[in-house]
């Protein structure tokens, strides 16, 4: 069997080395002549736990090229950006791709989109360009597959999550299953194409909505004066809650932007957009914080600590970092970043300790592992604040070493203010901020919750 996937990306590549390495013959098809040839001189155009074993496995039965050509069987992983102007999906690569496919379109061939997009993508987009082959549906089989895989965790959740495989009809949705039971070891469930697309993204706007309800509970236990990270440890305890954590937003190509494509045709889904709104304004959220620590400090430098969207990878697409990092630029601070996993993003990197030479405020975004055991010691701050976005550091050695800690939510370490006080929470943190903390003494109050808590995102 020959597979022709086009797209060699963070979805693309290991779906086509995973075909190869289970015995088919794959040409692997993208638009870039650099990954191309990346990938013939047996380098690989991104790290991912597995891969490169991986590749040892199936590149003797795998080449790459930047046109398609004839096969058995076509596979579409292309991006499906949004619109960031009009929060509209922009399908401008899947069109192209299924036009390019028509014209090496024989009968009794198989199409499968991987892509993720809007319902009714396939049925009104897609098989259309396929029929310009002369061929109509049916005379070649077709069947959405969505992917269920993260950075991180890409070939592990590819080969054992469940699938969902939606056919244009009975023949379609069987050929596509057989395939994919070369080396998927979880269930998988057959259903329509239209059904397939809506549950895909069904399934990460129900963990962004799920997110935005934490960091609103993160506001407001600020406001109430109670640490969220407690209460939400208690909250779970109850059989039927699963309350998510909180941070300073939702990064990656999933969460952040499935919810538009779900809701671009509709006006009736006010709390989905709503989620996104929530989850869009926590890098605001975050910043304010900020500026209410540093005010009256003059021309103060932020430490960026993490510019990845989720800990331990490199994947910036969509980071709250990005927005964040914007925002108080354009607020006038002076912004370093910080990111080991990181190669290439819009901003400078540095090393940790350059990043946080005569630095006022020490914010961290990411949940790296390696975040956990900074020993802040070594850090030669101007200013010993210290804002934990993922409530990660080990807050009583920051203390320690002189840090006013705050974290992100926990509004216990915020003098309560009485119910009807119209002093905001932040007063305090802005009384204190006030005055420049001498890096010999500890601040003379104590910004760290008295539960010392960890939390994971």
């Amino acid at each position: 069997m020959k597979i022709c996937i086009l797209g060699l990306g963070y979805i693309g590549l290991p779906t086509a080395l995973l075909f190869a390495a289970h015995g088919a013959d794959v040409v692997g098809v993208d638009v870039k002549q650099s990954v191309v040839d990346c990938l013939n001189h047996g380098n690989l155009p991104f790290s991912e736990p597995g891969i490169e074993d991986l590749y040892r496995d199936a590149k003797g039965r795998f080449v790459a090229k930047t046109e398609p050509e004839a096969a058995d069987v076509f596979l579409i992983a292309v991006p499906t950006p949004l619109d960031s102007a009009t929060k509209v999906s922009d399908l401008s690569y899947v069109k192209k791709a299924a036009e390019t496919i028509s014209r090496h379109l024989s009968a009794g061939n198989l199409v499968i989109l991987e892509s993720t997009v809007p319902p009714g993508t396939s049925e009104r987009v897609v098989i259309p360009r396929l029929e310009r082959s002369g061929l109509a549906a049916g005379d070649f089989l077709y069947a959405h597959c969505p992917e269920r895989a993260i950075p991180g965790r890409t070939l592990q959740e590819m080969t054992g999550n469940n699938r969902i495989i939606g056919g244009y009809d009975r023949d379609s949705t069987n050929r596509a299953t057989s395939i994919y039971r070369t080396f998927v070891r979880g269930q998988i469930y057959q259903t329509d194409t239209r059904t397939a697309e809506f549950v895909k993204l069904m399934e990460n706007t129900c963990r962004d909505v799920n997110i935005a309800l934490a960091n609103e509970f993160a506001q407001l236990a600020e406001e109430c004066g109670i640490n969220v990270w407690e209460a939400i440890t208690l909250a779970n305890k109850h059989p039927r809650v699963s309350v998510l954590n909180p941070g300073p937003g939702v990064g990656g190509h999933c969460i952040a932007v499935d919810p538009w494509f779900l809701t671009e045709n509709s006006t009736r889904c006010k709390m989905v957009s709503t989620a996104r709104e929530v989850n869009d304004s926590m890098p605001n959220y975050v910043l304010h914080v900020v500026r209410n620590l540093l005010a009256g400090i003059r021309h103060p430098t932020i430490s960026v600590f993490g510019v990845a969207y989720k800990g331990n990878i490199g994947d910036t697409r969509e980071s709250p970092a990005i927005k964040f990092i914007q925002l108080a630029e354009n607020e006038g601070y002076a912004v370093r970043c910080h990111d080991p996993y990181v190669g290439e993003f819009p901003h400078s990197l540095m090393d940790a300790l350059d990043a946080t030479d005569g630095s006022d405020c020490l914010v961290v975004l990411t949940d790296h592992d390696c975040f956990r055991t900074i020993d802040p010691a070594g850090l030669r701050m101007r200013t010993r604040l210290v804002i934990d976005a993922r409530n990660i550091l080990d807050h009583e050695k920051w203390a320690g070493q002189g840090f006013a800690v705050r974290v992100l939510g926990d509004g216990a370490s915020v003098q309560p203010v009485p119910l009807g006080d119209l002093a905001p929470p932040t007063a305090l943190y802005a009384a204190e901020a006030a005055r420049p903390i001498a890096s010999s003494s500890p601040p003379s109050i104590s910004l760290l919750s008295p539960n010392g808590r960890e939390g994971y995102l």
